[in-house]
């Protein structure tokens, strides 16, 4: 008897409730003082905000919608996490939605995007120069240089791009080509996490 085949999860498969997430491009721009994002849209219109919580023991992203509800957080898993895991947990439900796992082996700059029972990727999102990476992690000026992000999606196929660009704020475009098997939130909260960590 042949068994079941397992079916491969959507993206669809980790919404978040609180927000809808439907465009394919979007730009993140950090506070000039702090860990402080705002996201919008290709419209311009601010669909999320967040910030990194100080003096925390566990490092937390809140995020908020455009509307300023609560929207869902990103959570460190141990104290002070240096390359561990984080959770995205949504607000409206108290469900773990994702987990996002940093890879910091020889320096590089990668993520992984994980379903929070199975631990099964959803996508990565991969530093594009290793070079920029390592310089980053060991020469503070090297921060001052916006990097380059790919994602792809479980299978390693390209499905976007997250661009930094040259400003006196951290500025990030997020592209995303094909999102059918990439949870859209869980990219756009990486993008905004892994800036504030990678420029720790």
């Amino acid at each position: 008897m042949s068994e079941p085949s397992r079916r491969a999860p959507a993206s669809s498969d980790y919404d978040i409730s609180t927000v809808d997430l439907t465009d394919d491009r979007y730009e993140i721009t950090q506070s000039v003082v702090r860990n402080k994002y705002v996201v919008r849209d290709s419209a311009g219109a601010v669909v999320l905000r967040g910030k990194q919580k100080l003096f925390k023991m566990k490092e937390e992203f809140p995020f908020l919608t455009g509307d300023g509800e609560d929207a869902f957080s990103v959570k460190a898993g141990g104290i002070m996490d240096v390359a561990g895991t984080y959770t995205l947990s949504d607000a409206g439900t108290g469900e773990d939605v994702v987990v996002l796992d940093e890879d910091l082996s020889f320096f590089l700059e990668n993520w992984t995007v994980r379903d929070p029972e199975t631990g099964e990727a959803l996508a990565t999102i991969r530093s594009k120069s290793k070079l920029l990476s390592a310089l980053r992690h060991v020469v503070s000026a090297a921060n001052l240089i916006p990097n380059k992000y790919e994602i792809l999606d479980a299978d390693g196929a390209h499905v976007g791009d997250i661009e930094g660009q040259f400003s006196l704020r951290d500025t990030y475009t997020v592209d995303i080509d094909d999102a059918s098997t990439v949870p859209k939130e869980a990219v756009v909260a990486a993008a905004c996490v892994l800036d504030a960590l990678e420029n720790k």
